[in-house]
């Protein structure tokens, strides 16, 4: 007999496999009835192999009765997310054009998770090529919030998100470009991480040198969350910007930060650079002052972020069109009208503009190379709204304005990607709904495992109040 439950941490799941507690059987058995019960109603796990995954669970099980050596992920369920390649799975990117698509290869990421001894049951689902905060495409239809599901999930990690909420699986995978695993966290209640650049190292690229999108963790809490860190950063041969610290370094067990003396700069829109909605205002004001009678030195500071939004933007069109043009001239009608204008944008730039979105990328990370030498931490919104009609692509208005276009309500989440800085989202508070909201913490390039103890030490805090 045993207490363990789909809710319980992943770290004590992967521990009682490891002891005998349960099986993997037993625990893949635990996870499928529950994804039963909550995914016809959520769809957060697509291309789902019940029969394949149990076989697995059956290796798992026979190497850990015959002592043989056992990953830090052995016997876990685990559904990677759908722009991710699975070798031998069916991975569509959420486009028709590869609907029916099999990987003949693992992604890096995906290879450690696999020698880490986790247990594939499928995908996770994603919006057409990743593009957009808000999960849906033509091949498996939308995500739901599993907090409420008339609401969206959050993209492009948002069945990742919806699938760890529900306790579908114990960890997930994501990635993120402009918030693709923030903004998601912030929408179901979960924790997501967008890593400092080089730290979790993916391959294969079409360009080894594009540096705005990258692999990320993903969990219920930010224990659980180094766990996997652990398992996806280090560096790699075949990635040459991959950091050099090894992925142990994340390792749990988590020593909190303490939060006496902690210099936090907090800014809920970056000096009037970012529209956002009331409620996810309130919730980045209490937590400030959760963390004030805390100890910890809280100024309303912020840095200068005003390059961000032109480089973002640039850089952000000039990669889908080299990565997506050629396919969008071939298929002209098979991409969805916000994916097929985002790669047109980048059909008119010049060498001159990319050069000088990265001089000014440049220049974000100088400023914030200065800003962390008197603060320890940013503290603002993950995402500027909360999970919004699941109907819509994304929120039209916040606050009454209007929205320009499909990316402008994510300025909180890709100002801090240009930066190259790690930025982590925790669950802090609620709106009247009931709907989840997160805050984003931001460090200094580098200090992921430092963002991450204080990470921990902010949700043992606000776990208090939620």
């Amino acid at each position: 007999m045993t207490d363990l439950t789909v809710d319980s941490t992943a770290r004590a799941q992967a521990a009682a496999v490891r002891s005998g507690e349960i099986s993997a059987a037993e625990l893949l058995e635990l996870h499928l009835d529950r994804i039963e019960e909550r995914n016809p109603e959520l769809n957060a796990i697509v291309s789902l192999d019940a029969e394949r995954a149990r076989s697995a669970a059956a290796v798992a099980d026979q190497v850990q009765g015959s002592g043989g050596e056992l990953g830090p992920l052995h016997g876990l369920p685990f559904a990677v997310k759908d722009t991710h390649a699975l070798k031998g799975w069916r991975t569509t990117y959420g486009s028709p054009l590869f609907a029916d698509a099999v990987a003949d290869h693992d992604d890096l990421l995906v290879e450690r998770i696999r020698a880490a001894g986790a247990v594939f049951i499928g995908k996770t689902n994603v919006p057409e090529f990743a593009a957009g905060s808000h999960t849906f495409n033509t091949v498996f239809g939308v995500t739901r919030n599993p907090r409420d599901p008339s609401r969206s999930a959050g993209g492009s990690s948002g069945g990742a998100a919806c699938a760890l909420a529900s306790g579908m699986v114990p960890l997930a995978d994501g990635s993120d470009m402009g918030g693709s695993l923030r903004n998601p966290a912030s929408f179901c209640g979960v924790v997501g991480m967008r890593p400092s650049l080089g730290r979790v190292p993916e391959w294969p690229l079409y360009n080894q040198w594009e540096s705005t999108s990258v692999g990320g963790p993903m969990a219920r809490n930010v224990g659980d969350l180094a766990l996997l860190l652990s398992v996806i950063a280090g560096p790699d041969p075949r990635a040459p910007q991959a950091l050099g610290d090894p992925g142990s370094t994340f390792a749990p067990p988590l020593e909190p930060a303490s939060l006496a003396g902690l210099r936090v700069a907090c800014s809920v829109d970056l000096g009037g650079a970012l529209v956002v909605d009331h409620e996810v205002a309130d919730v980045v004001r209490a937590s400030a002052a959760r963390l004030s009678d805390a100890g910890a030195a809280v100024a309303d500071a912020h840095p200068d972020l005003s390059l961000a939004d032109d480089t973002f933007r640039t850089l952000r069109a000039w990669h889908f069109q080299a990565k997506l043009g050629a396919l969008l001239a071939e298929h002209p009608t098979s991409f969805k009208p916000s994916l097929e204008a985002n790669i047109r944008a980048g059909e008119p730039l010049t060498g001159a503009d990319v050069a000088r979105a990265y001089t000014q990328r440049t220049a974000l990370s100088e400023t914030m190379r200065l800003f962390f030498g008197d603060h320890d931490v940013l503290l603002l919104p993950t995402s500027q709204v909360p999970p919004f009609p699941v109907e819509q692509e994304f929120p039209e208005t916040i606050n009454g304005q209007e929205m320009p276009d499909y990316l402008a309500w994510m300025r909180s989440a890709y100002f801090i990607t240009v930066t190259g800085c790690p930025a982590i989202s925790v669950p802090a508070g609620t709106t009247a709904d009931g709907l989840p909201v997160g805050i984003q913490l931001v460090a200094r390039h580098g200090a992921d495992r430092r963002l991450l103890e204080v990470a921990a030490a902010v949700e043992a805090l606000l776990a208090t109040t939620r």
